[in-house]
């Protein structure tokens, strides 16, 4: 017969610390949103309602929102990246992975129904339809996140509501007021109580 095996309370105590951890980990809220990077979306945002307002065409003008969605993606993962990297926030497990699994389908969604829209030609519907499915996206992965995230993503809904009432000759203006000043006032809030 095996003596039993002497386990140290020591260890016992590492072992349940590290459980204890994990599991705030996991139940914990997404905190790496990043201010600063919403701040830069939102003015590209306006320089690019500024631009798309003087094009020639609606083919020009969703070529030029669809360059500033792909300069927003890339501004906000990289803001989130180093925002994570400072606060030693995750971004594949836990409250950062739950964050990216909330935000992903209201976003897909968005990018299949652009592309029916920009078939039929229905430039109309893309402001309100973008804002209101953004906003969705926000809401959700705003559920992980800081009590301010959801809020901001409400915004984004009631605009996008809003637009898809609107003619087409507003498109700018809500375009502006959302993926712009929206962006920048969140932005600023998130950027000063939230570390950045």
């Amino acid at each position: 017969m095996k003596p039993a095996k002497v386990v140290s309370i020591n260890d016992r105590a590492l072992e349940n610390l590290k459980f204890i951890r994990e599991t705030m980990e996991r139940a914990g809220s997404f905190t790496a949103v990043p201010g600063w990077g919403g701040i830069l979306m939102g003015v590209s945002a306006l320089m690019t309602a500024v631009i798309s307002s003087r094009l020639p065409s609606q083919d020009w003008w969703f070529a030029s929102w669809l360059g500033e969605a792909a300069l927003a993606l890339a501004i906000g993962g990289s803001a989130m990246v180093q925002k994570a990297k400072a606060v030693q926030s995750p971004l594949l497990y836990g409250p950062g992975r739950k964050f990216a699994l909330s935000l992903c389908p209201a976003m897909i969604a968005g990018a299949v129904l652009t592309l029916v829209l920009f078939q039929n030609r229905l430039f109309g519907l893309m402001p309100g339809t973008w804002l209101l499915l953004y906003g969705v996206s926000i809401v959700t992965s705003g559920a992980v996140s800081v009590k301010v995230v959801p809020i901001m993503g409400l915004s984004f809904m009631a605009l996008g509501a809003v637009a898809l009432f609107a003619p087409f000759e507003w498109a700018n203006w809500f375009m502006a007021a959302g993926f712009g000043a929206l962006h920048i006032a969140f932005g600023i809030v998130i950027a000063r109580r939230y570390g950045g």
